[in-house]
């Protein structure tokens, strides 16, 4: 069967909805689900840029009934559900992929090569798990809209885009997604990771992750031969300085205990091994929580790059660009106990554990900050048996965003699933 069709074929077992999301009700439509994360997984897209990937989403919770709205905020996705008085409660998937060459050896294996907004040739694949994202939403609609006597409100599905970017959030917020559509009570994410096995959810109240700022700095130099050095200012051996240096921010600067990460995701300097470049380009990552430390590390990383470019003989001073930003993502803490006795009661107290806050970043934080108390939630997405041997020194488990990433998909998607019906019906409750 096609995938378009296998995602309108309407699956039985919708009597048996309880409290929680039944593992019965699951399994129903789970088939459906697992097609079409292999589907996105074979077929990622950049952000920005998920006109397909948007369309399938639409189409799907269109057929299910719901109401639904493309090109929200470029190509973001809000599907509503009205089934009487009650809350509205919004829960959000993202629709991006990654620029990495996947390297994982899946059967279904991402091998789509595109142009990126630079022009660059790169390959794409879904190496932060958001393909696992919109396949748990898209079936945990279908459950809801199969059980509507199992809860009464309003639901709001959306899928966003460019959250890699981390602009996707503000665009659909600027696009009117509370303004349009109905105002949530209560926002609700999950995010897939080998930080726990797959079957288990972790809760994190409080702060979640941390603030991410994208910085650019451009280092010029003055072109030349590259046997030649003396006649030329290489910015290639200025930027490999300023690498440094910018290290000995958070070990010689930031108080210990601070969380703080500085990270050159990218160098791009030159075109031939004996031209000397007029410039080189750094990308990089940081990550901080507390306001003061990161005001702190981005004044020191310009004073650091302005510095090593002054002693590097560079003609002019560098360019340095603060181009993308994103706040943590706060827990409410009342939420969040909540929702740890919902998922405890759908799983089992062992397979709820209390994480510590991790130093990845992203932009739900965006929703949040519009005054509506939000719950992101942990999925465990780790294969059980490599998570114990990584735990007792074998081979570590590559994160999120390596090219070997990829989650252990039947119990990590079902466990998605049913910590998404389980959160909504506790929130959506008929009693």
């Amino acid at each position: 069967m096609k995938l378009v069709g296998l995602l309108l074929v309407l699956l039985p077992g919708w009597a048996l909805a309880g409290s929680q999301g039944s593992s019965a009700e699951v399994d129903a439509v789970y088939p459906m689900a697992r097609a079409l994360y292999v589907d996105l997984h074979e077929h990622p897209e950049l952000s920005g840029h998920e006109t397909r990937t948007a369309a399938m989403v639409a189409a799907a919770l269109r057929k299910l009934g719901y109401e639904v709205t493309e090109h929200v905020g470029g190509t973001g996705v809000v599907a509503v559900l009205r089934n009487g008085p009650g809350k509205t409660i919004l829960l959000r998937t993202e629709l991006d992929a990654l620029p990495v060459q996947e390297r994982t050896g899946l059967p279904y294996a991402s091998h789509v090569r595109t142009k990126d907004d630079a022009g660059s040739d790169v390959y794409v694949g879904h190496m932060c798990g958001h393909d696992l994202h919109m396949s748990a939403l898209v079936a945990t609609a279908d459950i809801m809209a199969h059980t509507r006597d199992s809860w009464h409100g309003t639901l709001v599905l959306i899928g966003q885009p460019a959250e890699e970017t981390i602009g996707g959030a503000s665009g659909m917020v600027k696009a009117g997604l509370f303004t349009r559509f109905p105002r949530p009570d209560v926002l609700l994410a999950l995010h897939v990771g080998n930080e726990l096995p797959a079957g288990k959810v972790g809760v994190i109240p409080g702060f979640y992750n941390a603030n991410a700022d994208s910085v650019r700095i451009t280092i010029f130099g003055r072109g030349g031969h590259g046997a030649m050095p003396q006649t030329a200012v290489d910015p290639i051996v200025i930027a490999a300085r300023t690498i440094l240096a910018l290290q000995t921010i958070v070990s010689r600067e930031v108080p210990p205990g601070a969380v703080a990460v500085i990270t050159v995701g990218y160098v791009h300097a030159g075109t031939k091994n004996n031209i000397i470049p007029d410039q080189a380009q750094l990308g990089l990552t940081v990550r901080t929580r507390d306001p003061a430390v990161r005001e702190q590390v981005l004044r020191a990383i310009t004073r650091v790059a302005n510095a090593e470019a002054a002693a590097g003989a560079a003609p002019r001073a560098p360019l340095i660009e603060h181009y993308e930003s994103a706040d943590a993502v706060y827990n409410d803490p009342a939420l969040a106990a909540r929702m740890r006795e919902t998922l405890t009661a759908a799983f089992g107290g062992s397979n709820v554990v209390d994480e510590p806050p991790i130093t990845a970043s992203e932009d739900f934080s965006v929703f949040v900050e519009q005054g509506i108390p939000g719950f992101y939630l942990a999925l465990g997405g780790a294969d059980p048996v490599r998570y114990a041997e990584a735990r007792h020194g074998g081979p570590p488990l590559p994160s999120n965003h390596s090219p070997l990433f990829a989650p252990d998909l039947d119990p990590a998607l079902h466990a998605a699933i049913k910590a998404e019906v389980a959160m909504l019906r506790a929130l959506l409750s008929t009693t």
